[in-house]
């Protein structure tokens, strides 16, 4: 596990071609299973999309490890390209940042919304923390979860 020794640091512009490449190696597993990959596409809705203002690098001993965007929207911030190098999946990097995102959301009272696709490991995750379902289909599960009150554990 490693539970120390990441930092995160606001996204630049100059940070959007190294993030739409992590994100076609991150979904490529998960959008072949579903029939939906497309070698441009997965990096051009990245590029297309990409909020620097809102986004946050992840970095692991220095280097570039992931990102995360937390994009405010009318009823609740939205959980956008949560996104972690491979081999650290599972090694609790992610979860140390979404409980930090979860815990500051709380704080602010405002409910996070997520879309996670089908079948993917990364729903458990967000399950764990207490995400749930709103709706599904085909590709897509969308999810959400309420500001924790301050007397929850």
């Amino acid at each position: 596990m490693i539970t120390a020794g990441w930092t995160t640091r606001p996204a630049s512009a100059a940070d959007v071609e190294t993030v739409a490449e992590l994100r076609a190696v991150v979904l490529r597993a998960d959008l072949e299973r579903i029939g939906r990959y497309d070698e441009h596409r997965v990096r051009q809705r990245l590029r297309d999309k990409f909020a620097a203002e809102h986004t946050s690098v992840i970095e692991v001993g220095g280097a570039f490890a992931g990102c995360v965007t937390l994009r405010p929207a009318e009823d609740a911030h939205w959980l956008e390209n949560f996104l972690l190098a491979p081999h650290l999946h599972g090694r609790g990097v992610g979860t140390a940042v979404l409980t930090g995102l979860l815990a500051r959301c709380d704080r602010d009272g405002v409910a996070v919304r997520l879309i996670v696709l089908q079948g993917s490991p990364a729903r458990r995750l967000y399950e764990r923390h207490g995400f749930t379902v709103e709706a599904e289909d085909a590709y897509d599960v969308f999810m959400l979860r309420k500001p924790a009150r301050p007397d929850s554990p």
